[in-house]
């Protein structure tokens, strides 16, 4: 049970320009949208930006000279103005919520076809919580900034131009008084994205490994209680916890400088402005109407600089998020298949392994020039300890993982040369651990070939012994299996995995203990509908329990790696070997 805090995330930080514009790729695809919201925005700033202008003629074309019809008729119109800029905000935001979550749904169907397309040995090396976490917490931080951050920003630059050229208009020596402090307030904004960046994705990262922790805890509570290691696993779970905190202090300490130096200097950008304003107005520099006007603009220039380091935070989880995204995405998939590659079809179910060697780390190989010929129909049992490497060879005849030296042959076809789909759907594979998906139980079962009738169904559970149990559930073959079939037994799950494979109707068969989870009654049972099931295909079996496999065909004693023995169950007996020893053993264990 590894340590969720011990667990590092791979991949490392990406320049924040190439996630803006992957991030960009996907709203491409609202163009439309996107465009029409563009004009909103700058929409609904005219309408703020006039409304803030109209207090230079209100005061002077109608509130000094005492035009009170004037001014009431004005109002109107700047209510009208406030009115139609209330409207184009609240269609720009029910816009962006669609824009938002048709981007997002347009990432999780990428990660989710990128996830189905990554070989096996990923999921190996990764906590299934941080990957959860990805699916989840990240793509909700995109969703997130999109859905309320998006149209903000935008709407703050815009506007801070937009009040930009109207100062400029109205007084240009007060529009460089203004922008003295606008450089200082940029080298702040700088020093806190760089000191703050790497800490939002460590906070992501933080974040993901305490939920895979999570999720690998409640997995395995059964084992946590049995050996009294809840205080270890709280323990350890206060480190993980402790240290997203940490993270997210730091995160939250550099991102949260941001709002009050720049409310600050805004402050003191309007306090100069107001003292210099004063002195023009006195010497006729510019008109009482004017300055109000330019005075509420230098307000609101402060504000979307406010405005846009109030959401910084939310940007900057944002991109965290993606680039954890993006790492996914980016990761290489199983290695394509040749563009010459053959499709099986029809196979015998001739399987071969020539001098084949592996290792799921460089540095240790697992199997040693193993070779083994199984003919069509023949039954090959793999007898060893624990880490001899049986299991090793099921998984390299799917491809799950390549040979480092040999090749694997199927009907004389080494399977690198043939696509995947077909060599995978020439096999049908039981393993030790049984897993269910959500639904019902003839869904499950059919899970093994999708096109098979209600009819091959029950004649599968038949054929493999499930049929009687499934009769005796609530609903028959209809009753919905959830949280991997925790309302059947064990054995009633592995009975199910078995009745998947028969459904198949593969000519190949690999076996991976497949009984160790069936009690001694059921066993017996099932033992048979394996027979009937395995004539006629080739079967490969690994057995912990030597009385199963005693009819096979060819038993291969396998010992770190090499092959030390083969024969009959009976050849091997006379031969007095290892199979004699754990033959032995077996048998006084039972006696």
């Amino acid at each position: 049970m590894a340590n969720g805090h011990s667990i590092k995330a791979s991949g490392k930080p990406k320049e924040g320009r190439k996630t803006f514009f992957r991030i960009a790729s996907y709203l491409s695809c609202d163009k439309g949208l996107l465009f029409v919201i563009g004009l909103l925005i700058i929409l609904s700033i005219i309408t703020n930006l006039l409304g803030s202008y109209m207090i230079r003629p209100i005061i002077n074309d109608y509130i000094i000279p005492g035009d009170y019809e004037g001014l009431v008729q004005t109002l109107f119109v700047l209510a009208a103005i406030y009115l139609t800029g209330v409207v184009a905000v609240y269609i720009q935001y029910i816009l962006l919520n669609k824009i938002g979550q048709r981007t997002v749904t347009r990432m999780r169907i990428d990660l989710f076809s990128k996830m189905e397309r990554l070989p096996v040995n990923y999921f190996d090396t990764h906590q299934h919580g941080d990957l959860m976490s990805r699916y989840t917490n990240d793509i909700d931080r995109i969703s997130d900034a999109l859905t309320d951050s998006l149209s903000d920003m935008l709407s703050s630059a815009l506007t801070l131009i937009g009040i930009f050229c109207l100062m400029l208009y109205i007084s240009p020596l007060l529009t460089l008084v203004t922008l003295i402090t606008v450089p200082v307030m940029f080298l702040c904004a700088r020093l806190v994205v760089s000191r703050s960046r790497k800490y939002f994705k460590a906070q992501q990262e933080s974040l993901g490994t305490l939920n895979g922790y999570i999720e690998e805890m409640i997995s395995g509570q059964k084992v946590v209680k049995v050996f009294g290691y809840e205080k270890k696993v709280e323990a350890d779970f206060e480190v993980s916890n402790q240290e997203l905190k940490d993270k997210s202090l730091k995160a939250q300490f550099y991102s949260g400088l941001m709002m009050p130096v720049m409310q600050n200097l805004s402050t003191l950008n309007y306090v100069i402005i107001t003292i210099v304003g004063a002195l023009l107005a006195i010497f006729r520099g510019v008109d009482v109407g004017g300055l109000a006007a330019f005075l509420q603009y230098s307000r609101q220039f402060g504000r979307p600089i406010n405005e846009l380091a109030s959401l910084y935070n939310n940007i900057q989880a944002a991109f965290a998020g993606a680039e954890r995204i993006f790492e996914i995405i980016d990761e290489a998939p199983e290695v394509p298949d040749d563009a010459d590659a053959v499709v099986l079809n029809g196979i015998k179910g001739d399987v071969a392994l020539n001098h084949v060697e592996f290792g799921y780390r460089p540095e240790k190989t697992i199997l040693k020039n193993v070779s083994l010929h199984a003919r069509p129909g023949c039954k090959i049992a793999l007898v060893g300890a624990t880490g001899a490497g049986k299991t090793t060879i099921l998984n390299l005849l799917p491809r799950f993982f390549d040979v480092w030296k040999g090749e694997i042959l199927i009907d004389g076809y080494p399977i690198r040369k043939v696509t995947r789909d077909s060599l995978r759907k020439s096999m049908a594979i039981v393993l030790q651990d049984t897993h269910l998906f959500t639904g019902t139980v003839c869904e499950n079962i059919r899970f093994g070939r999708l096109d098979a009738t209600d009819e091959e169904v029950v004649e599968a559970a038949r054929l493999t012994a499930a049929h009687s149990f499934i009769k005796r559930l609530p609903h028959g073959y209809n009753t919905l299996l959830e949280n991997d079939g925790a309302n059947l037994s064990q054995g009633q799950r592995q009975l199910l995995n078995i009745a998947r494979a028969a459904v198949a109707d593969p000519p190949i068969l690999l076996l991976d203990e497949a009984t160790s989870n069936i009690d001694t009654r059921s066993e017996l049972l099932i033992q048979k509908g394996l027979d009937k099931l395995m004539e006629g295909r080739t079967s490969l079996i690994i057995a912990h329990r030597l009385s199963t496999i005693r009819n096979a065909d060819l038993i291969l004693v396998l010992e770190k790696g090499q092959i030390i023995e083969q024969g009959t169950h009976e050849e091997l007996l006379q031969l007095k070997g290892k199979y004699y020893t754990l033959n032995k053993e077996q048998f006084q264990s039972l006696a």
